[in-house]
């Protein structure tokens, strides 16, 4: 199962924070909104955000098929209050270090679970159409139960 169920901490990605029909500008403006996303979602600190940019300059979080998966560097882990993610789906696409990406997922990650909601991401949206169905979707729940696994 992709999502911890758990009543002391949030889910790793709640129905909320699917956001569908995106625009932005280019990357680093994506990059911030699944940042505030995080921060509002109360899975991290502000400071997050700009670790989030900051990683990014160092080495781009595009990992082909269309996504990208911006996360936090090393240094500001301690900004993270629980592990989650935010799902940002942008039709138009946005230019990612010469692809265009439709689909953002903002994580944060505690601790090594990263390693593992990577591979998660990776194995649900393993395919070209995959990725498609979810761009085209208009439903924040068909994109839910494909995190899920429902």
């Amino acid at each position: 199962m992709f999502f911890k169920k758990s009543t002391k901490k949030p889910e790793l990605l709640m129905k909320r924070n699917i956001i569908l029909n995106c625009s932005a500008v280019n990357k680093e403006e994506a990059i911030r909104r699944a940042g505030e996303l995080l921060v509002e979602s109360g899975y991290v600190a502000k400071p997050y955000v700009d670790g989030m940019l900051a990683r990014e300059k160092k080495l781009s979080t595009c990992i082909g098929n269309s996504i990208a998966i911006p996360h936090g560097e090393s240094e500001v882990k301690k900004e993270i209050a629980s592990s989650g993610l935010v799902v940002l789906v942008y039709p138009d696409g946005i230019l990612w270090d010469g692809e265009t990406v439709y689909l953002v997922v903002g994580i944060a990650a505690v601790g090594d679970e990263h390693l593992e909601i990577l591979r998660n991401i990776v194995e649900k949206l393993d395919t070209p159409e995959k990725v498609e169905t979810l761009v085209k979707s208009r439903d924040a729940d068909q994109i839910y139960r494909l995190f899920s696994g429902d």
